[in-house]
């Protein structure tokens, strides 16, 4: 417990998207139980992922081509 509080203190923890992006290109689990909810949750999941980055691309490059 008191080495989850430490790793939430260092400055990389909020910043870290090494998760997101394992999240695309994970192997299947076969330990895991497969039925058509998951599977449409983590499709639904990868969508809204995508579009999110997408939009932050987007307005970080308006914000850039608007300080010019």
């Amino acid at each position: 417990m008191e080495n989850e509080e430490k790793e939430k203190h260092e400055p990389g923890y909020y910043f870290n998207f090494r998760e997101v992006l394992t999240y695309f290109f994970r192997k299947k689990d076969p330990s895991r139980p497969t039925n058509i909810n998951i599977k449409m949750m983590h499709g639904i999941n990868k969508i809204s992922m995508l579009i999110f980055l997408i939009c932050l691309i987007v307005i970080i490059a308006r914000f850039i081509i608007r300080a010019m």
